[in-house]
């Protein structure tokens, strides 16, 4: 279907574009994505955020109707500060600049950022109105690119998320919740982790998928929302909560390494900005996201 509006959608082959390209379709929108892989749901191009000919190159090829930027460097662990800044802020900045030069502006970019932006509260829920306080690298780099991107308002219509926690089937162990997940998939008997008396607002990721495509088909611009649950849980109860639907105990083993300076304690989203630009659909039970991911290792663990 031809005539149908064209997503492109950045960083399409990580964890959250596995699930947002699939719902967009279902929507009835045509999407090509760019990651670092292909995707059978989607057609894919390669494109390298720190290239601005190659950024170029692929809009100009492209000409879409409406940009989810997820495409970023996330790892807040990752080891090489400089990396998040040639990605995240200006990587973002060439894909700005080569959207500006379309014939025809795109009616919506939408720029993933994260809720690292907040920094280390002592509040108990957070919500846009905050003076940003990021306290790592990661953090430090989106804020950056909300300020560049501000400088765009005129020319694009831009709209900032600030995604919280969220997790769900198919996320790299890596991740703290899908190593989780794993271990007690696998009935290993010991497990390292760190700090497990901090509390996070955790979604799922089909949830977040849906929030974006209605945020993509909303009014809203030139502003920054949550991305968010607007509940916390704790990560020493969602634990315990796996390890119930595992039907075991695993052992915990607190590792130093695992214990980042400038942990922040809680993190909670405030979701009344978000509820009044769009019509949220039901959060699902985080309960229920960790079955769905428990079931799926467990089959992946046991397919020979």
């Amino acid at each position: 279907m031809t005539d149908a509006p064209h997503v492109l959608v950045t960083g399409a082959s990580g964890f959250t574009g596995d699930h947002l390209i699939p719902a967009l379709q279902q929507r009835g929108y045509r999407v090509t994505g760019t990651g670092h892989h292909d995707l059978p749901a989607a057609q894919i191009r390669a494109m390298d955020l720190t290239d601005p000919a190659q950024v170029r190159e692929v809009v100009n090829e492209t000409k879409p109707d409406y940009v989810i930027h997820l495409a970023a460097l996330s790892f807040v662990a990752h080891p090489t500060p400089e990396d998040f800044y040639r990605v995240n802020t200006l990587g973002t900045e060439h894909l700005l600049a080569a959207l500006s030069e379309l014939p025809t502006a795109p009616r919506k970019v939408i720029l993933a950022s994260t809720s690292n932006v907040y920094g280390n509260r002592d509040l108990p829920v957070l919500d846009e109105s905050l003076c940003p306080a990021p306290v790592n690298h990661y953090g430090i780099s989106k804020l950056a690119m909300e300020h560049l991107a501000a400088n765009w308002y005129s020319r694009l219509q831009i709209l900032i998320t600030r995604p919280f926690n969220y997790t769900g089937p198919g996320q790299h162990p890596r991740f703290l919740v899908p190593k989780m997940v794993q271990h007690l998939a696998e009935r290993a008997q010991t497990i390292e982790l760190g700090n497990l008396d901090v509390a996070r607002d955790i979604s799922d990721v089909r949830d977040i998928a849906q929030a974006y495509i209605a945020l993509l088909e909303s009014d809203a611009h030139s502003q920054a929302v949550n991305l968010c649950s607007g509940r916390t849980i704790q990560l020493r109860q969602l634990m315990e909560t796996l390890c119930e639907l595992a039907g075991y105990q695993i052992n915990i083993e607190v590792n130093p390494a695992f214990v980042r300076r400038n942990e922040i304690p809680s993190l909670q989203g405030d979701r009344r900005r978000l509820e009044s630009l769009i019509k949220a659909p039901p959060l699902r039970p985080l309960e229920d996201t960790l079955k769905d991911m428990l079931h799926t290792a467990i089959s992946k663990s046991t397919t020979p």
